[in-house]
C-alpha cells in the first residue's frame, strides 16, 4: 500500500472532530449534573455520613418534586424497609405498581420489593401471594428463593421440597442437601406420630437425594427401633461412622442403648471404645465413660478418662475424671473434691457448646438447622472447646 502525502492533511481534521465530540460529551454531563436538584446531593451526603433518617427526608422531598423517577422510589422503599418502617415501604411500592406508564420490568421489580416488604414484616401469606405473581419474569428465581424461605419458616416441608426442586430444575443451583433435610423433617413428624413405616419410606427419598445424610441414617435407626427391630437399628446407626466419623458422638448413646437392648452391652462398649481410640470426641467420651463405669467399675472409668485427658486435654474430660475420683474418695476429701468438681463443671458447661460455622450462634444442643441464621448442616458435631484444642494441636 503506497503512502500518499495528502493523507497528512486528514490528521488535523480527525483530531478536530474528536475534540468537538469530547467537548459536546463533557457539556452534556455538566448539563445533566446541573439539572439535578441540590437536595439530591444533600441526600447522598447524608447516606455517606450514615444518616439514613435525614437521607430519607431529603429523598421524599425530591420524590414529591419529581414523582416520575422510579429508581428514586425504589431507593426510598429500601431505605424505609431497612429502617423498619414497613408501612411506608409498602406504600411506596404500591404507588409504583399503580402507575399505568410503568414498564413490565419495573413493575416486576416493584412487585418483588413489595414481597420483600411483606416478608420483613412477617406477613408471610401476603408475601407468598406476591412472589407467586412473579412467575415468568426476570425476578422469578429470586421470588422462588424467597418462597423457599417462607416455607421453611412455616415448616411447610412438602411445599419447600417442591420449591427447591423447581429451583434446581431451573438451573438456580443445587439443593440436594436441603431437600434431604426437608424429607428428614417430614420423617421426624411421622415418628412423633408413631408411623415408622411412613418415616422409612420418606427417609429413602432423603437418602436418594443425599446418600451421605447422617441425619437420615440416624432416623432410619430410630424408625427401625420403633418397629421393634433393635438389631436393624444398631446396623443403621453403625453406618454413621462410614458416612462421617466426626458424627459418631451424636449416635453413641443410641448405639449403647441398642446393644443393651439385644443383650450385648460389652460388645457395644468395645465398639465405642474403638471409635474413641480412632477419633477423640467429648460426646463419645461421655457415653463411653458412663458405660465403662457401669460395666467395669470406677477404676476402669478413671483410667479411661486419665488416658483420654492426656490425649485431649479439656475441662470436660477433667470434670469426668473428678467425678470418677469422687466415687472412691475417702470421706475427708469428699468436700474438697466436690468443690473442685463444682467449679470445673461450671466452666466446662459454658464451653460445652455447639457453634454454627456460618453465623457463630452457640447452643447447648446440636441442631441440623441453625436457629440463628437458618443454614442447614452448619453445626460442627464437636463442642467448641474440643474444636479449640484440635485447632491448637
Amino acid at each position: 500500500m503506497e503512502f500518499e502525502t495528502w493523507w497528512l492533511l486528514g490528521v488535523p481534521f480527525f483530531f478536530a472532530l474528536g475534540w468537538i465530540a469530547a467537548r459536546v460529551d463533557i457539556r452534556h454531563v455538566i448539563s445533566e449534573s446541573r439539572s439535578l436538584p441540590r437536595s439530591y446531593y444533600k441526600g447522598l451526603n447524608a447516606l455517606l455520613d450514615e444518616q439514613p433518617d435525614r437521607a430519607i427526608d431529603v429523598f421524599v422531598d425530591i420524590a414529591r418534586l419529581d414523582p416520575e423517577t422510579a429508581e428514586l422510589h425504589f431507593a426510598l422503599g429500601k431505605l424505609f424497609r431497612r429502617r423498619g418502617d414497613i408501612e411506608r415501604a409498602v406504600r411506596v411500592h404500591k404507588n409504583l405498581l399503580s402507575r399505568p406508564d410503568l414498564s413490565p420490568d419495573l413493575s416486576a421489580q416493584a412487585r418483588f420489593e413489595l414481597g420483600q416488604d411483606y416478608l420483613k414484616a412477617g406477613l408471610l401469606d401476603r408475601a407468598d401471594e406476591t412472589f407467586h405473581q412473579l412467575a415468568g419474569t426476570q425476578f422469578a428465581a429470586k421470588a422462588s428463593r424467597a418462597l423457599l424461605e417462607i416455607y421453611q419458616r412455616e415448616k411447610e416441608w412438602k411445599r419447600a421440597i417442591e420449591a427447591a426442586l423447581a429451583l434446581q430444575a431451573s438451573g438456580a443451583g443445587a439443593y440436594q442437601k436441603e431437600i434431604a433435610q426437608f424429607h428428614c423433617e417430614l420423617a421426624q413428624d411421622e415418628l412423633v406420630h408413631v408411623h415408622p413405616d411412613a418415616a422409612l419410606a420418606t427417609l429413602e427419598k432423603a437418602l436418594a437425594h443425599d446418600r451421605n445424610n447422617v441425619r437420615a441414617t440416624i432416623l432410619v435407626g430410630d424408625a427401625l427401633l420403633a418397629k421393634g427391630d433393635p438389631e436393624g437399628a444398631v446396623r443403621a446407626w453403625r453406618r454413621v461412622e462410614q458416612q462421617s466419623a466426626a458424627h459418631v458422638g451424636l449416635v453413641a448413646q443410641r448405639l449403647m442403648d441398642g446393644y443393651r437392648a439385644v443383650g450385648r452391652a460389652s460388645e457395644g462398649l468395645k465398639l465405642l471404645k474403638g471409635y474413641l481410640a480412632e477419633a477423640s470426641a467429648i460426646d463419645l467420651l461421655e457415653v463411653v465413660f458412663r458405660a465403662e463405669l457401669e460395666l467395669a467399675g470406677p477404676d476402669a472409668a478413671k483410667q479411661l478418662i486419665t488416658d483420654e485427658l492426656r490425649r485431649m486435654p479439656t475441662l470436660l474430660a477433667l470434670d469426668k475424671l473428678i467425678e470418677a475420683r469422687l466415687m472412691y474418695a475417702p470421706p475427708e476429701r469428699l468436700a474438697e473434691l466436690s468443690m473442685v468438681k463444682s467449679l470445673v463443671g461450671g466452666y466446662a458447661q459454658k464451653l460445652a457448646r455447639y457453634q454454627c460455622s456460618h453465623c457463630g450462634f452457640k447452643a447447648k444442643q446440636f441442631y441440623w438447622q441453625c436457629p440463628g441464621c437458618s443454614q442447614w448442616e452448619s453445626y460442627a458435631p464437636r463442642r467448641s472447646e474440643e474444636l479449640s484444642v484440635l485447632n491448637q494441636g
